[in-house]
């Protein structure tokens, strides 16, 4: 949220070039994130994991969507990842049904939660870049 700190609505929905992506859809793309590893995979619910139109519609504001709702659909899904990992082990298996169906596919909260931070990693270095080239902000 720092590093989004400061940019207009405009600037939060405009796609910046060449990447092709916005920070608002970025901030979508971990909602949907969220969802598929945690509360899909780690708590194995009966939850949509993909928008219709898939992987590309993740990264995509549709018109007429208030940030404050995009904002507030990822708070909801890392208040519930948080709520997720509080009350588990590091070595709980994530449970069968939803996005692992066998004992073998299904990870361990700790390797959930690393994968997890390998995306916003690379997410968050992407994000740094997106800003430089919006509005030459730099940031640690």
């Amino acid at each position: 949220m720092r590093k989004l700190s400061g940019l207009s609505d405009a600037q939060l929905r405009t796609p910046v070039q060449p990447l092709g992506w916005s920070p608002l859809g970025l901030v979508q793309h971990l909602s949907w994130v969220e969802r598929r590893w945690m509360r899909w995979g780690f708590a194995a619910e009966d939850v949509l994991a993909y928008p219709p139109g898939g992987d590309e519609a993740e990264w995509i504001i549709p018109v007429g969507t208030p940030t404050a709702e995009i904002m507030a659909a990822y708070r909801s899904e890392v208040t519930t990842s948080t709520s997720l990992a509080a009350a588990a082990d590091l070595a709980d298996k994530a449970s069968l049904g939803g996005r692992f169906r066998t004992p073998d596919q299904a990870p361990s909260l700790g390797r959930i939660l690393f994968h997890l931070l390998q995306e916003y990693a690379r997410h968050v270095g992407q994000l740094d870049v997106a800003r430089e080239l919006i509005d030459g902000a730099t940031g640690e």
